[in-house]
């Protein structure tokens, strides 16, 4: 790979996406962007491509944080810097990997070396490295919540803490922060969403014409990575010279009251939790105003504050998808005109957004304009007058796709099927959780040794020791002082001593969903309450950070309708659209979630799995079809496979076969009306035994 990075400004349309970064490069308070889009749209070429736009910094010469000379932190763990030198250099990118550890991030302590020789040895980590640049995260929503929760904070206070065992350290921590992700495999908590300041959502141009100028530059990039670059160089000069005029300009701007009205009565109109989309909106009006070379915040500053920042702070459950009324949007910004603002002397024409980068990608300018998807054309959110009108001639027809038909049809393997219907609301759900003590992802489901949680025990140093056990220690090493000689206060430790904390919390694990969609289940009110719990078993696996699988099965096979992912939206689709009829082919079912889950203990040993099987127990397909899926239930069995049967079976005659199924997979057998979280109490001391115990979830 070449060490020439992509030029910024080479990089063909994005230009919302181009906007947000170069918003938060004039303003790191704006809290940095999360660039949400599919893979293979040159969201990471960008964000590394903005580091060398960045202007230089001056630091502490020897100082691992990066103290600025003209201000060095008081509390910097390497000292006051009086009278320090001072050295030049360009800003850093540090580069966030997906499995990094806890103490990787904020730094560490050595431990043995503080107890035994009373030192305070920090070694920094990431969040110290980037200091005064930028730290990006890629695939954002693969890290561990409580690994997010930490960056968030620190680029939130500007300061990074470390806490051991008494011994504290904080340092300056403050960067622009930048996360790419793929909502396909898995979304990020709201809690955590609103934490970034601004949200772009991207997605690559179906232009041919602009397609193909994507592919030139890259293929002219690879075979020539420093005469492209030298092709560019003009234009990165120029914008990075206009970064830094807008920094200049940034204490200058005025957020007029009638902007700041605008801004809180489009927060409100949008029913946006809390104040933070307030504050991350004025700060970006404010960066937007400075970035067009304004002393003045204006409407069309204010509007474009508003699509950058509050789409993502619009979802109010799991499988909303971020987004703005446009329409409502113009209608809050009208009603809060004030009559002394001026209108803006030129204002952008429809191709062109506030604040973009300086005309054209560079030298290659003769390549696709406006109309053949442009510059601006590449991934950004269309701008509103490219979306439908809305009128009565042009409303139905993009619907009637999506709309089954009322009649059977033929579906897979020829059997005949059913329209889908539609979920029932999701309600909250008992916790079934599986037994012992794992050691998988942190999350919320089962018990498990992690990082977080409360202390259990203590177990001699498995490698580097990171969380010390004090008493255990201390108690370890008590009986060999007299016979180390000591003979003075301090305590003479050796490396055999050391003991570090066992903790449990609670992990996450893989819930795999067999769904019966044969003709027995087809009932339509019966379907909408089968669906309405299994989507609420999604809406609880979200909730605890679970990865998630559906197979369904009907006809004559079973088919994996959803492999195993992390993105519950993605499976509350495939609900949605599930066709019932035909046979039930329980044990082909049974068989295929087996192999599903012999796939998965090899990717992820760590990840206990849990059969979540949604049936009335029917078999049918062969006159020992019962007895064949018996026999695949003990498969699951031998295996300590945690298993709960969602009984669906309906009417005043009942056969209780899924009973029977869920004591052949040693399950918990609940039915629809026992999936409510409320009333659990006593069927908790009832299964308490079982492999999968329901309790009660916590409010």
């Amino acid at each position: 790979m070449s060490d020439v990075r992509y030029p910024f400004t080479a990089i063909v349309g994005m230009a919302d996406l181009r906007l947000g970064l170069l918003l938060n490069a004039v303003s790191p308070a704006v809290g940095g962007v999360l660039v949400r889009g599919e893979k293979g749209t040159a969201k990471s070429t960008m964000v590394r491509a903005l580091a060398g736009l960045l202007p230089s910094i001056a630091a502490v010469d020897g100082c691992r944080f990066a103290c600025d000379p003209a201000a060095p932190d008081p509390a910097c763990p390497d000292g006051a810097h009086d009278g320090a030198d001072e050295t030049h250099r360009p800003a850093r990118l540090v580069e966030l990997p997906v499995g990094v550890s806890e103490d990787r991030i904020v730094g560490s302590l050595d431990l043995e070396r503080a107890l035994a020789e009373g030192v305070k040895a920090y070694e920094p980590g990431l969040l110290a490295r980037a200091h005064r640049g930028v730290l990006y995260i890629d695939e954002v929503n693969l890290l561990q919540d409580h690994v997010v929760d930490l960056l968030l904070d620190a680029a939130a206070m500007g300061r990074s803490y470390v806490e051991r065992e008494g011994v504290s350290v904080r340092h300056a921590a403050r960067f622009l922060l930048v996360g790419t992700m793929n909502p396909e495999e898995g979304e990020l908590r709201p809690q955590l969403l609103d934490r970034f300041g601004l949200t772009v959502e991207i997605a690559a141009t179906r232009e041919p014409a602009e397609r193909a100028e994507v592919v030139r530059r890259r293929l002219a990039y690879d075979a020539d990575p420093a005469g492209f670059a030298a092709r560019f160089a003009e234009d990165e000069r120029a914008l990075a010279g206009r970064i830094t005029a807008a920094r200049e300009l940034l204490p200058e701007v005025e957020l007029t009251d009638t902007a700041l009205r605008q801004i809180t009565a489009v927060c409100a109109a949008f029913e946006v939790d809390g104040l933070r989309a307030d504050i991350v909106m004025a700060r970006t009006a404010v960066a937007l105003a400075a970035w067009a070379g304004r002393t003045q915040v204006l409407e069309e500053d204010v509007r474009k504050a508003a699509q950058l920042a509050l789409p993502h702070r619009r979802r109010r459950n799991p499988f909303d998808a971020p987004g703005l009324d446009e329409e409502q949007l113009e209608r809050t910004l009208e009603e809060h005109a004030g009559p002394e603002e001026p209108e803006p002397a030129e204002r952008p024409s429809e191709g062109e957004q506030p604040g973009e980068c300086p005309e054209g990608n560079g030298p290659e300018d003769d390549g696709p304009g406006p109309d053949g998807g442009g510059p601006d054309g590449g991934g950004g959110a269309p701008a509103p007058a490219d979306t439908p009108d809305g009128s009565a001639a042009a409303g139905p027809e993009p619907q009637a796709p999506a709309e089954p038909e009322a009649v059977p049809q033929q579906g897979r393997g020829g059997a005949p099927q059913t329209a889908p219907v539609a979920a029932g609301e999701p309600y909250r759900t008992r916790l079934f959780k599986v037994e012992g003590t794992g050691k998988g992802a942190q999350g919320r489901r089962s018990p498990a040794e992690t990082d977080g949680g409360h202390t259990i025990r203590a177990r001699r140093p498995q490698g580097r020791l990171a969380r010390l056990h004090l008493s255990a220690t201390l108690r370890a090493a008590a009986p060999h002082q007299v016979a180390r000689g000591r003979d003075s206060r301090a305590l003479l430790l050796q490396k055999d001593d050391f003991r570090e904390q066992v903790r449990q919390g609670r992990e996450s694990n893989l819930v795999l969903f067999l769904v019966d969609a044969s003709g027995s289940m087809a009932a339509r009110q019966r379907m909408t309450a089968v669906k309405g719990a299994v989507l609420s078993l999604l809406m609880d696996a979200y909730q605890r950070r679970d990865k998630i699988g559906m197979i369904t099965f009907r006809g004559a096979s079973a088919e994996l309708a959803l492999p195993p992912t992390s993105s519950v939206e993605v499976g509350a689709a495939r609900l949605e659209s599930l066709p019932t009829g035909g046979r039930t082919p329980l044990a082909a079912g049974l068989l295929r979630a087996h192999e599903v889950l012999r796939v998965e203990r090899m990717r992820d040993p760590h990840r206990r799995p849990l059969l979540v099987v949604v049936t009335d127990g029917r078999a049918t397909g062969s006159r020992d079809a019962v007895a064949r899926s018996h026999q695949a239930a003990g498969l699951f069995t031998a295996q300590g496979v945690a298993s709960v049967v969602l009984d669906c079976e309906a009417g005043p005659v009942r056969l209780g076969l899924a009973r029977t199924l869920a004591a052949r997979l040693g399950a918990t057998a609940v039915t629809l009306d026992e999936l409510r979280a409320e009333g659990v109490a006593s069927l908790v001391r009832d299964n308490r035994a079982n492999r999968a115990t329901p309790t009660r979830k916590a409010a």
